[in-house]
């Protein structure tokens, strides 16, 4: 039950960052202007992806549909999740600055990064053996 609370807290905060004012002390502006940059980081990757699924999507139109459609929707999810996850970890980074406490790790960059790895060994497959099929 604990844990929920502090999801829904943490959702809250995504509407409200100046509520995690009210925790802790704060801390060295160098610390906090780095969390929004590494946030901003996490949004340049989301974009990224967003356009290279709506990249696959339009530009391979000779791509087998069911293939150009699973590239494209796995990009574009990737996307979705990075920018959900972009917020949540600088919220999560700023409170635990404010508390004093170790920052955050997350298994999310190893799943972001594991992801990415099977959409390229997908497109150098296809790569590799054409994309012959139409639609």
């Amino acid at each position: 039950m604990r844990k929920v609370k502090d999801i829904a807290r943490s959702l809250r905060l995504w509407f409200a960052p100046q509520r995690v004012r009210e925790e802790g002390r704060t801390p060295d502006y160098r610390f906090s202007l780095a969390n929004e940059r590494t946030f901003l980081a996490w949004l340049r990757t989301a974009l990224a992806l967003i356009g290279g699924g709506f990249a696959v999507d339009q530009f391979l139109p000779d791509l087998r549909w069911g293939v150009r459609a699973g590239l494209a929707l796995a990009l574009l999810g990737a996307g979705v999740l990075c920018a959900l996850r972009a917020v949540n970890h600088w919220v999560r980074c700023e409170r635990a600055m404010r508390r004093g406490e170790d920052l955050p790790v997350s298994r999310f960059p190893t799943v972001l990064s594991l992801v990415i790895a099977a959409l390229a060994v997908a497109m150098v497959a296809v790569v590799l053996f054409g994309w012959e099929g139409g639609r």
